[in-house]
């Protein structure tokens, strides 16, 4: 039996088992178990990607009269091992998590709102969570539309469920939950009509059989096609304008789950771009990639423009993954117009620059929502306006944020950097490569570099934030005062996605040959080979860029280990002279006179106020005495998702019309069924003889 089987096998048996558990044992027991079954099936996918992409193991199995049409069909490859792989691991970390975190004492997402037992405690999101894992390796295995659509749309319920567990908590959560529901739902229909007119065009559901009769197609069909899919996919992956469930979503889901979702979930919407764009439709015009750079661009942008004023700890996160996702598919975008152009060096620098991305997407924020977790588990509250102080009573919890932040933050030593770097090796050679000489590429190649500057400016910023004023500041609240360390488990989960944090971002040449296999079953690229792999030093074909990640951090280090000396040494040669820091004419420092959150994003909201458009409320308290003598001053500050504000509230209004005339129609009247059936029948009937 191969390794890519046995993985398999891992994965189904030990989710079955864990959902056994869950549904049987007590609580005391299942939740242990769970998570220890949940990590089992994280291992598994990690074998079977890992077999798949180090010695190109493949894996097909066919199960018949199980689903219709063709049945189950598995198929797993390079592209699928690497997202298996991703998923797997980041699964893995957090089944071990769940154990510490789903157990006694604490303070949980809303704990003062329902007892223990419920929310992530439940039964109900205990048996959630393996089956969510299990669907989520079963989406980059499936090789048919039937077996497709069937795992994506059992990922979408089991997190759904998963989003409902602290639903007791407040109506937000029910609307975060109604968002993400209508969202997902909505692009599993644009899915469906996007592998319908595949399936139906070549005659047949597998995707081998797409591959096979998708040139015969007529140009039209295969581009409504992919642009159906990439809004279906892009709504999953969080995309501007379609991320508007994503921060509600994250930011009130259980912490592991929120894990889940940001660090594997939403990355099986970039894989669905991949696989329908790149290898079932065989690539396309460049005005697909035009499309994807453009929308990767603006949510990279908007992402970072939210993530930087937001003080919401976990929507901060969701945010940030807008961000990253919009970074990947400027990638993607990038390198579908070089592919189109037949310069296959260039998108396949591209490409690798996205795969490597997408890693260190799922490293790094896996990171920054165990450690979210782990905050809020101690202090009770996500608002970084109310911590602060962390840093001498959760050490390790801060440190573990910290390393998350690097890779966030694109800053050398995180892994974000190096992807961030082959990224933009690419956009400002892509002038200098080839016979480049179109008006569009010339000028939307430098644009491409602004933003992306821009983006990494600001998530700079953001990070900055979080780890000051979150962690380094003093204690605000009572809560962030008394916090302590979180249990053992939830710290050995989080020490292990550091150390693929640093390990990314340090030894990133060791994945070039497994990058390049899964670009391999691209047939529009699978030729190319952008990077000279190397154990230290990534060297771009083509291309005069090298760079030592490794060189890099062990030069910042001993950079900063000297000058720390030097400090120290200088200081012990001087007296010392005691004095209290100047305190704005106090005594001593208070939390009152530190930057908070809100504060320290002020200049970006004065400087994007035409983009963010602030709410600003102050309330002035005088004394019952005099009207000129004031007692306190509140000043309240909140952004908005402007882009939900003005888009959605329209559409919310055409659907609610046409519901209102749905249900008016729906008088009980058997003829009238009978009549409109009829006419639409015909209308369809004609649609398709026109179409002949």
């Amino acid at each position: 039996m191969s390794s890519v089987a046995v993985g398999m096998s891992m994965i189904y048996i030990s989710a079955s088992l864990a959902v056994g558990a869950a549904v049987i044992l007590p609580a005391r027991v299942r939740r242990i178990l769970v998570g220890l079954l949940t990590t089992v099936s994280g291992i598994g996918g990690v074998l079977a990607g890992c077999a798949a992409l180090v010695v190109s193991q493949r894996f097909s199995l066919t199960v018949h009269q199980v689903l219709q049409f063709d049945g189950i069909e598995l198929q797993v490859d390079p592209l699928s091992g690497l997202f298996m792989l991703l998923i797997g691991a980041v699964a893995a970390a957090v089944g071990v998590y769940s154990t510490g975190y789903t157990g006694p004492g604490g303070h949980h997402e809303h704990q003062e709102v329902f007892p223990p037992g419920c929310g992530a405690q439940s039964r109900t999101a205990q048996t959630m969570l393996p089956v969510f894992v299990a669907s989520m390796l079963l989406v980059p295995a499936a090789a048919n539309v039937t077996t497709f659509l069937a795992a994506w749309e059992l990922m979408a319920l089991a997190s759904l469920m998963l989003v409902l567990a602290n639903y007791r908590a407040g109506k937000q959560v029910g609307e975060a939950a109604l968002w993400y529901a209508a969202m997902t739902q909505a692009g599993v229909v644009v899915i469906v009509v996007g592998f319908g007119l595949l399936a139906g065009g070549v005659g047949g559901e597998s995707f081998d059989a797409i591959r096979e009769g998708t040139e015969a197609l007529p140009p039209l069909v295969r581009s409504t096609a992919f642009v159906l899919v990439f809004i279906g996919f892009g709504s999953k992956a969080g995309l501007v304008p379609l991320h508007v469930w994503l921060p509600r979503a994250h930011a009130e889901a259980p912490s592991h789950v929120s894990a889940l979702m940001s660090a594997a979930m939403v990355n099986l919407g970039f894989y669905g771009i991949i696989r329908v764009g790149f290898d079932l439709l065989g690539g396309g015009p460049r005005w697909w990639g035009w499309l994807m750079l453009a929308v990767g661009t603006l949510s990279a942008v908007y992402g970072v423009l939210q993530a930087s004023v937001a003080t919401d700890f976990k929507r901060l996160l969701g945010y940030s993954t807008t961000e990253n996702l919009g970074i990947m598919l400027m990638g993607l975008g990038a390198g579908a117009v070089f592919a189109a152009d037949g310069n296959r060096m260039l998108a396949s620098l591209f490409l690798v620059a996205a795969l490597l991305h997408a890693l260190n997407h799922g490293a790094f924020k896996a990171l920054l929502f165990l450690g979210a977790g782990s905050v809020m588990r101690a202090t009770g509250t996500r608002d970084l306006d109310r911590l602060g102080g962390l840093a001498s009573r959760m050490p390790v919890t801060t440190a573990m944020v910290a390393v998350g932040a690097l890779g966030a933050a694109t800053l050398p030593l995180g892994n974000g950097f190096v992807s961030e770097w082959l990224l933009l090796q690419g956009f400002t050679h892509s002038l200098g490569v080839g016979e480049v000489t179109d008006t569009v590429t010339t000028l939307a190649m430098p644009l491409a570099v602004a933003a992306l500057a821009l983006t990494t400016g600001l998530a700079v910023v953001t990070f900055v934030k979080v780890v000051g004023i979150g962690f380094l500041a003093r204690p605000r609240t009572a809560g962030a005062a008394e916090a302590s360390e979180s249990p053992e488990s939830m710290r050995w989960a989080m020490g292990a996605a550091a150390l693929v944090c640093i390990g990314l971002a340090w030894f990133p040449a060791l994945l070039g040959e497994a990058l390049v296999r899964a670009m391999s079953v691209l047939p529009s690229i699978e030729d190319g080979s952008p990077v000279d792999r190397d154990a230290v030093t990534l060297r771009l074909a083509g291309i005069s860029g090298s760079m030592s990640p490794l060189l890099v951090a062990v030069a910042l280090v001993a950079g900063t280990i000297a000058v720390a000396g030097a400090v120290r040494w200088t200081g012990t040669r001087m007296p010392a002279r005691p004095a209290m820091p100047w305190g704005s004419g106090r005594r001593s420092l208070s939390p009152r006179m530190e930057y908070t959150a809100t504060a320290f994003a002020e200049p970006l909201t004065r400087v994007f106020d035409d983009v963010l458009s602030p709410e600003h409320d102050v309330d002035v308290t005088p004394y019952v005495e005099s009207q000129y003598l004031i007692e306190s001053v509140s000043f309240r500050q909140r952004v908005p998702d402007r882009i939900e504000a003005r888009l959605y509230p329209p559409v919310i209004s055409a659907v609610q019309r046409w519901g209102r005339w749905a249900q008016q129609a729906s008088n009980g009247d058997l003829h009238r069924y009978l009549a409109v059936g009829f006419v639409v029948t015909i209308l369809a009937l004609a649609a398709v003889v026109a179409t002949l």
